[in-house]
């Protein structure tokens, strides 16, 4: 998938949801290996003054616009992005598309019992689905700066030991897409994808925003008035903005 722009940097695929399906649906079918990442406003901001994580980031095989900041700055900088593809969104794609075609899973990531949790729910909704394995995010790791650990080693043998096709990193941005970016080389399974909070969702520990919040871009409000206490991360987005609007860089390319 080579149609690219790039944001303050970062290189995003200009792609739809169907499509980005159909993309890691061939990737599964060659049996080849694709990390898939997804950056929203936030994270975009974070790379525009961190080379090293803008760089890891640009090397994804798949990089789907998850924030709408995204969508606005392209048509704003007349270089519009088809539509805002989320992370949760693609997840549950691929949950359907591991049921329908027999697709193993592994899910990496969260606080001890959500992937369980997690697990129960999606066995209920997707019933041919197969359970590889799961995991918590509490051991140490490349992504807490513990390169090589035994406990990473582990973790990263029982992934292969488990015959997963399909990886869900549920580490968080930026620690996902560092460990996706050390250790794929080292993994076998075929498409891992760093989608945060949909460990979360899907354990039903959260909630995702309601439709409209959704339909409208608005689910970074639903979540600030949900978590007052993200206001130090939301800022991100303001600051977006404004460097849209005034500055002579050029951010979108």
């Amino acid at each position: 998938m080579n149609n690219v722009i790039k944001i303050m940097g970062v290189a995003v695929n200009n792609t739809t949801l169907v499509d980005a399906v159909k993309t890691v649906e061939k990737a599964l079918e060659n049996n080849n290996q694709m990390s898939i990442y997804t950056p929203n406003t936030e994270i975009v901001m974070e790379a525009r003054s961190d080379n090293t994580l803008c760089n890891m980031i640009n090397r994804g095989d798949l990089i789907i616009p998850d924030g709408v900041g995204l969508i606005y700055a392209s048509k704003i900088k007349k270089k519009p992005l088809k539509e805002r593809v989320t992370g949760v969104d693609l997840s549950t794609k691929l949950l359907s598309l591991c049921d329908k075609k027999g697709y193993s899973l592994y899910i990496l990531g969260g606080k001890e019992g959500t992937a369980q949790r997690a697990v129960d729910n999606i066995m209920k909704k997707y019933t041919n689905i197969k359970i590889a394995g799961i995991h918590n995010g509490y051991f140490k790791g490349t992504h807490i700066g513990y390169e090589g650990h035994d406990e990473e080693k582990a973790v990263i043998e029982d992934i292969n030991n488990s015959g997963a096709e399909v990886l869900f990193v549920c580490l968080g941005a930026p620690k996902q897409e560092l460990w996706i970016d050390k250790n794929r080389d080292k993994l076998n399974c075929k498409v891992m994808i760093g989608n945060g909070g949909t460990v979360d969702i899907l354990a039903g520990d959260v909630k995702r925003a309601p439709l409209i919040y959704q339909k409208l871009g608005l689910e970074w409000l639903h979540r600030l008035i949900k978590q007052p206490s993200r206001i130090k991360r939301q800022m991100a987005l303001p600051k977006f903005v404004l460097l849209l609007l005034f500055s002579r860089e050029k951010l979108v390319e």
